[in-house]
């Protein structure tokens, strides 16, 4: 298995002594509890007040401080002690926030993320041994009645919808910028946007470029959300719209070619068989002179371990709660999905915002 170096290092040899072992198998036996004490350290405020208080705080200053009842704090923040997202004075009985605990409170990724797994994912993983033998999101149906996830998108309970669309965005939004560097370094006049959410993508390549012509295909129901959230923005009326299932049995419908064929965190959203179905669709209204551009999180060339774990895990919400069949790919897995459909790898663009790559690909 080919990984970029920092995963190598982590991924093929044991990082924990045997003691340290033994606590990290307990640690898993335990994560749904792990889980759920640290949410409520987030919930109650706990973590937030040990932050502001440099010098510590003892269990009963947090819970007059909080108006909580002794019993809660002391269950959590001894729970906390050993999960390791506070600390302990031996001499004065304070507890003060660790670096975990910063991190659940300050890191934007993190966030996005433990707000995703407990709004959206939570109940439904308890369907992953289901999911994995029928082939289907089995717990999807903690959500709604949809055979796919993007199905409900527009009718998502909340608070899941909005976990799931500030997932969804922050991965790709902060990638944008440095994405449109790499597709408008030459004259782009036409653009096929497959997947296009919510158009954010859209109105960033017609500001960028007042030439260009962006068409946006995805579900009709995803279309409507689209003109919605694009009304009234600038370069709008340069943003035209293809509402159809890209499974579907029908061609991409085009009078011409386009210059870019653009999908963004989209072809995780599918099985191997229909990526190369979708990728050929996509070859057919491509010219000599087009590039179809992926922007995907390829879990093997990231530089960052902990961008490597998010994605492999990342994959298990496919299976159980997203479609049943897609995942977070391995480059050379996709690679490969992509030289079946008749397309060859020209580049790959690799550190692209959170950790995006582009691969640039042509007939």
């Amino acid at each position: 298995m080919k990984l970029f170096p920092e995963l190598e290092k982590r991924y093929s040899e044991d990082q924990y002594s045997t003691r340290e072992s033994q606590r990290m198998a307990e640690f898993i036996a335990f994560g749904p509890v792990v889980f759920q004490a640290t949410r409520l350290m987030l919930e109650y405020g706990i973590l937030q007040l040990l932050r502001d208080n440099d010098e510590g705080l003892t269990q009963a200053e947090i819970a007059q401080k909080l108006n909580l009842r002794p019993y809660i704090v002391k269950c959590l923040t001894e729970a906390s002690l050993c999960i390791g997202t506070i600390l302990t004075s031996p001499e004065t009985d304070k507890l003060r926030i660790s670096k975990i605990g910063w991190f659940l409170l300050t890191d934007a990724a993190t966030k996005v993320n433990f707000d995703f797994n407990n709004d959206v994912n939570y109940r439904g993983f308890f369907y992953l041994d289901e999911s994995f033998r029928n082939g289907k999101p089995e717990g999807l149906k903690t959500l709604g009645s949809w055979d796919t996830i993007y199905e409900g998108l527009s009718t998502l309970p909340e608070p899941a919808r909005k976990s799931w669309f500030a997932f969804d965005h922050f991965y790709s939004s902060e990638a944008f910028d440095l994405a449109l560097k790499v597709i408008f370094d030459r004259p782009v006049r036409s653009l096929l946007d497959i997947g296009g959410n919510t158009g954010k993508w859209a109105l960033k390549c017609v500001k960028q470029d007042p030439s260009v012509e962006v068409t946006i295909l995805d579900l009709p129901q995803q279309i409507a959300l689209m003109r919605e959230a694009t009304a009234g923005k600038m370069g709008a009326e340069r943003i035209k719209w293809l509402g159809m299932n890209i499974l579907s049995n029908e061609d991409i419908p085009s009078s011409n070619e386009y210059d870019v064929v653009w999908m963004s965190q989209f072809l995780d959203c599918f099985s191997p068989e229909e990526i190369v179905n979708i990728l050929k669709k996509a070859s057919a209204v491509m010219g000599a002179d087009s590039r179809l551009c992926i922007m995907e999180l390829l879990w093997d060339r990231q530089k960052y371990e902990p961008a490597a774990f998010c994605l492999t895990m990342t994959s298990l919400y496919f299976t159980a709660m997203a479609n049943g069949n897609s995942k977070m790919y391995y480059s050379q897995d996709l690679i490969a999905l992509i030289e079946k459909a008749g397309l060859r790898i020209e580049k790959i663009v690799d550190g692209i915002g959170q950790g995006h790559n582009i691969l640039i690909c042509r007939r």
